[in-house]
């Protein structure tokens, strides 16, 4: 490690063991404007959204705009900005990658194969991903461990050898309960997909509501046998380098 990373390693050590809005105030004074935001609009990101309104600022908070999100998601994203007053910058798919590829696909590629449906996530999640983390050397995310099995064994923080940079979970050990709490007593506002049982949102034709008792990812590519619901913008790390 050097020592830049050295330093971001003991902050990260150190504010993992603090209150969520606490450390992300004590990580931005330490670590200053490398630290950086993703958000979907769903209801733990739109929590540490208002986190980072309540302390000011200091963590840019970016997004990706699939271009086959909800309709509710673009209202929330309206709704977020217009309550918060705080800049969200976007990352649109590459067009000289998604053109050909749906030209020679289709528009519904995803559905034909787990293959297609990977490299339809690389082309308009994990590439336009690498993107907005450049410069960064910290992200922050709104991973919790109850959202799915294989999250329940990640650490607050991480070192994410695929994009080079620091992850911290800030929500990683909240619960539901916790989560709606915090909702309520702020007037978070939320995507009102979350009420009609969609408690991972995603682009519409790959989010689907979950049946009762289902796992919590289970309306994320459905149609898909394997449990292993996520699209590459989060593969597990490892605290430290």
């Amino acid at each position: 490690m050097t020592p830049a990373t050295n330093f971001i390693a003991a902050s990260l050590e150190d504010v993992s063991r603090l209150d969520a809005l606490v450390s992300l105030r004590h990580l931005t004074s330490l670590c200053g404007n490398s630290i950086v935001f993703s958000t979907s609009f769903g209801k733990e990101d739109q929590v540490i959204t208002d986190m980072i309104y309540r302390m000011e600022g200091g963590i840019r908070i970016f997004t990706l705009d699939t271009g086959r999100l909800f309709a509710e998601t673009y209202s929330v994203w309206t709704a977020t900005m217009e309550r918060y007053g705080i800049p969200i910058s976007v990352q649109v798919p590459d067009q000289e990658a998604l053109e050909p590829f749906i030209s020679l696909n289709g528009p519904n590629a995803f559905y034909s194969s787990p293959a297609l449906r990977r490299e339809c996530c690389r082309i308009r999640k994990v590439e336009p991903l690498k993107r907005a983390l450049e410069g960064a050397q910290i992200w922050v995310t709104g991973i919790r461990s109850a959202q799915s099995p294989n999250r329940q064994s990640m650490q607050r923080w991480e070192w994410d050898e695929v994009n080079d940079i620091y992850k911290y979970h800030p929500l990683l050990d909240w619960t539901d309960e916790q989560l709606d709490e915090y909702v309520r007593l702020h007037e978070v506002p939320c995507n009102v997909l979350h009420e009609r049982g969609f408690p991972s949102i995603g682009c519409a034709p790959c989010t689907r509501a979950v049946r009762p008792g289902e796992d919590p990812r289970a309306g994320r590519w459905w149609w898909e046998s394997n449990d292993q619901k996520e699209c590459g913008l989060h593969q597990h790390g490892s605290p430290g380098q």
